[in-house]
């Protein structure tokens, strides 16, 4: 059995929805006061930033559908999954860096351009492209960070196979066929558009290997994917994985050089704030008789990747995913 259709039209339905929020800034991006360049942006940058965050919101919501069409409600057996909260998961990227901060990187890319003496239209071209790869990552990993998240809440989900995108680069290629656990990070490039999907008792789908999917290619799209001489080794017999580098390029979307990651965004207002002022108030760290207002949690917010990497057990993570907000 190969990755259901539903699992291939839920990784569809998240590209269009990057690809749509990418020529939407675009959109944005040519307002540029192309004599004012950098103050231009930043009074474009709210506008920038709403479109994002809203597609990262609608990103996450549906995962929840996505997986009770896939695998039905959970059995009498195992308790209801937890529901996903989208605000938890917008305003920041797979790494955890707050978005607003992130978007600034197109308009130095255009200025240093500019500041090298290239031409405008280059160095707008350039911050562009950039542009365009800070959304449609952040969007892709949103959505694949709540699916995460959505299948550990679930206790009958045991692992995840990886759903290789039609025209996936090598990289990807060679990683599909294999299963995870739903605590391993899953491996990405930037603009990378690649899903996942659960495997539970009753739900067991086979992703094709690496060597099927390659055999199914045409000579014009293995020479595309592995380059011409990649292509005239793999037809005298090379082997895939000697061919190509996974690691390369590759990185999970939140653990970075083995430090823990988190986030400020979400600590100041919402979900996460009201519960660590319930466990302060509960602690005995905060008077009963105190407001919220003017609350500011001490403690930052950890990315999903970062709590499976930390969590003991999965009883633990779906604790730690509730304590930091992203499930109610």
């Amino acid at each position: 059995m190969s990755p259901s259709p539903q699992a291939v039209a839920h990784m569809e339905a998240r590209r269009r929805l990057a690809l749509a929020t990418a020529l939407a800034t675009r959109r944005v991006w040519r307002r540029l006061d192309q004599d004012n360049l950098y103050p231009s942006w930043l009074g474009l940058l709210g506008d920038v930033l709403a479109l994002v965050m809203a597609s990262q919101m609608t990103a996450v919501q549906m995962t929840d559908p996505w997986l009770l069409r896939l695998l039905g409600p959970e059995n009498e057996d195992r308790p209801a999954a937890d529901r996903l909260i989208p605000q938890a998961f917008a305003g920041v990227d797979g790494s955890g860096r707050p978005l607003a901060d992130v978007l600034r990187a197109p308009i130095w890319t255009a200025l240093r351009m500019l500041t090298q003496g290239r031409p405008l239209v280059q160095a707008l071209v350039s911050g562009q492209a950039l542009l365009d790869a800070i959304v449609q990552t952040a969007v892709a990993d949103t959505g694949r960070a709540a699916d995460s998240v959505g299948m550990t809440a679930r206790p009958s989900v045991t692992g995840y196979i990886r759903v290789v995108e039609a025209g996936a680069c090598s990289r990807c290629i060679i990683l599909a066929g294999a299963e995870y656990q739903t605590d391993k990070a899953f491996l990405r490039h930037p603009r990378c558009k690649c899903g996942m999907e659960p495997v539970t008792r009753d739900h067991t789908p086979e992703a094709p290997s690496p060597k099927r999917l390659v055999a199914q290619m045409s000579e014009e799209q293995k020479r595309k994917t592995f380059g011409e001489a990649g292509a005239r080794a793999l037809a005298e017999g090379a082997d895939l994985g000697q061919l190509v580098n996974a690691r390369r390029g590759m990185q999970s979307a939140s653990v970075l050089g083995g430090r823990a990651v988190t986030t400020t965004e979400g600590t100041v207002r919402g979900e996460f704030r009201r519960r660590e002022f319930r466990r302060l108030q509960a602690a005995g760290a905060i008077p009963r008789s105190r407001s919220m207002r003017g609350f500011r949690p001490t403690r930052a917010r950890l990315m999903p990747a970062e709590i499976y990497h930390l969590a003991d057990n999965r009883e633990h993570a779906v604790r730690l995913l509730r304590d930091h907000g992203y499930l109610a």
